[in-house]
């Protein structure tokens, strides 16, 4: 028996018992993982210093240790959001419709739980807090496997939520870690279709295309972010300055980051430099621009064409100058990872018409593309962000990890 297959069988064992439990004792369990979360704080900081301290000595970027960081605050704020799941509705057990067939047999379509979530995941460690509360407040069981950067924090986090379950009486395999971060493990995973229902990958293009490529698992998508912005010829510029800044700056190694600024043209000489000025007041960004924008701006270098594609997750951001809506909605849909663009206009049309027609899971009328969030959106944490069309897209909450099974009874009815 492989390692990968002794966490499944586990994990399939958990998910039958997880699936009988009602909502108060899952509500019960998740109350309890929280307040062991608070109660171990300095344990999760002492194991999370080893993470930080090991990636400054490979020389990671200020940007990427922040994704791996966690302090009090962010501690409380992962307990916390343990804390709104358990007060979430819980979807398992209702009905998506009901109704008696011509036949006469009542049928009753409900939410189930999918069984065993497998998640590959890269830096960040709250991540694997997130997924959990999710995926046993909706009855199934879940295997993380996070990256090497973060395994001392995944490893106390995963620890102190199984002390917390077994503490209560429930099963700890629940949630279980994958601690060989090896990709020949990893992918080992990729290929249990025994055990894994679903699996979530949740990082970098390069791990989510990876995932895609060698599953066996039927996969959920969640997206890179080459994230658009476009400044449309009517927009308030001031307004446009301000969500651009947040959208790059507030945190740029997050997927709901924009990556891309597209600017109409009547309005490029005046919003460029404008927009250069302000982000050198908050944090300089190095712009990678095509031709005319090259010619605006103060300081950039002239992009190259993987650049409009790409997902920087630094202080960079490729700039194209266009000359209608359409240009724009036709730029974007070619270049984008589908995950959330936005549009700054004053004009209704327009924006009605890039809502329609922008081809991304969240696109947003003057606003930051930085509110792509499920707490935000009001489902609680999320297990990832979709950019695919099948079974969930956009932040997935509660709902997406459920399946819906049908319940038919009859009276004696045979099929002519």
């Amino acid at each position: 028996m492989t390692y990968i297959d002794d966490l499944g069988k586990h994990a399939k064992k958990a998910g039958q018992r997880l699936a009988k439990l009602g909502t108060a004792e899952k509500n019960r369990a998740l109350l309890a993982v929280a307040d062991a979360l608070e109660k171990e704080t300095a344990f999760l900081l002492a194991e999370n210093a080893k993470d930080i301290a090991a990636a400054k000595d490979h020389g990671i970027s200020d940007i990427m240790v922040d994704r791996l960081r966690l302090d009090e605050t962010r501690l409380a704020d992962i307990a916390s959001a343990v804390r709104d799941v358990a007060d979430l509705e819980d979807p398992i057990g209702q009905v998506v419709r009901g109704y008696t067939n011509l036949d006469g047999l009542k049928i009753i379509q409900k939410r189930v739980p999918l069984g065993v979530i497998a998640m590959i995941f890269e830096s960040r460690p709250n991540v694997s807090v997130d997924a959990f509360s999710l995926a046993f407040k909706t009855g199934n069981s879940i295997i993380l496997r996070g990256g090497r950067d973060a395994i001392h924090s995944n490893t106390a986090l995963v620890k102190v939520i199984r002390q917390a379950l077994a503490e209560e009486h429930y099963d700890p395999d629940a949630v279980q870690l994958v601690e060989d971060t090896s990709h020949a493990v990893a992918e080992e995973l990729m290929q249990a279709v025994d055990y894994v229902d679903v699996l979530i990958p949740r990082g970098s293009a390069r791990l989510i295309q990876t995932v895609k490529s060698k599953s066996k698992v039927p996969v959920i998508e969640t997206g890179a972010g080459n994230v658009h912005i476009y400044v449309d010829q009517s927009a308030d510029l001031e307004m446009a300055v301000q969500i651009v800044i947040n959208a790059k700056t507030q945190r740029p190694s997050v997927c709901n980051a924009a990556e891309s600024l597209v600017v109409h043209e009547k309005i490029a000489n005046v919003f460029l430099p404008k927009l250069e000025r302000a982000l050198a007041e908050v944090q300089p960004v190095a712009f990678r621009a095509d031709e005319r924008a090259h010619e605006i701006f103060e300081q950039s270098v002239l992009a190259e064409p993987e650049d409009f594609a790409a997902e920087f997750l630094d202080y960079v951001m490729s700039v194209k100058v266009v000359d209608s809506v359409e240009e724009a909605i036709s730029w974007i849909n070619t270049y984008s990872t589908h995950h959330s663009e936005s549009i700054v206009t004053k004009d209704i049309d327009a924006a009605e018409r890039f809502q329609d027609e922008v081809d991304s899971a969240a696109v947003y009328v003057n606003a930051s593309t930085r509110f792509t969030d499920g707490f935000v959106f009001g489902l609680g944490a999320e297990i990832g962000i979709s950019t695919q069309k099948m079974h969930a897209r956009g932040p997935m909450g509660l709902e997406a990890l459920t399946s819906t099974k049908f319940y038919i009874n009859g009276s004696g009815q045979i099929r002519e």
